[in-house]
């Protein structure tokens, strides 16, 4: 919390005011969010995101909520399975930037990761994509996805993570150079993307999410690195 108190000149950022902070991120940055994702990843972004939709294997039927979706990019690749998909996040800017272009048969919920406004035992399965290290408590974010997944659901969280040593020093370089030069020029907002940046930097590490997730409650969890760490999908199950 220091960190970010620092990045943005203040001596001290309780956690309402860190709430309001990435909630007018996020609202800056939500007519451009889709284009800045495929120009600060290569499209890359896209290919991670398939892959989240591909381990989730919704089906007929089942109950999938995409946390912290935004514009529904996740959400619109599995909402043909037949399942129904709701798109839950804070940011009503997102959401309604997504609703746009995305399928009409998708579900929109405004909500937090540390309140999700859904019964307990609703979901089959819930997504998270570059999202959890935006809450205000990681755990408490994590308790409430167990609260709503049903007994034996799974919950799928891609984020950024730390790339293997011989990649790092160029994925500095790229993020804490390019990307805020970008978020300059594409989405106008280059103190938001300087955040999106830290935030990254901050967030833990592939084994201690891998703890903290065991801490929580999920059971069978494991982890896979994409693009050599760059990005990372971890899974757990909520035990019957």
């Amino acid at each position: 919390m220091q960190e970010l108190s620092r990045t943005f000149g203040y001596q001290s950022v309780a956690e309402d005011e860190r709430t309001r902070l990435i909630r007018r991120v996020f609202a800056s940055v939500a007519p451009r969010y889709d284009l800045m994702n495929d120009l600060m990843s290569m499209g890359i972004h896209r290919l991670w995101k398939r892959r989240l939709a591909r381990e989730a294997s919704a089906l007929p039927g089942q109950v999938v909520v995409d946390l912290a979706g935004g514009t529904g990019d996740v959400a619109a690749l599995m909402v043909s399975s037949g399942a129904h998909v709701i798109v839950c996040d804070p940011s009503l800017a997102m959401m309604t930037q997504g609703r746009v272009h995305k399928p009409s048969n998708l579900k929109w919920l405004a909500g937090t990761g540390e309140r999700i406004p859904l019964a307990d035992s609703t979901a089959d399965t819930m997504t998270i994509a570059f999202g959890i290290r935006n809450v205000t408590s990681l755990e408490d974010a994590l308790k409430e996805a167990l609260r709503v997944l049903k007994p034996g659901g799974r919950f799928l969280c891609l984020e950024f993570s730390r790339p293997w040593a011989p990649v790092k020093p160029f994925y500095d370089l790229f993020s804490f150079t390019v990307i805020p030069r970008l978020g300059a020029w594409v989405a106008r907002d280059p103190e938001a993307y300087t955040y999106l940046v830290e935030s990254i930097r901050r967030f833990p590490d592939q084994q201690e999410m891998q703890r903290i997730m065991e801490q929580a409650g999920f059971s069978a969890v494991n982890y896979r690195n994409l693009s050599f760490g760059i990005a990372c999908l971890h899974r757990g199950v909520k035990s019957s």
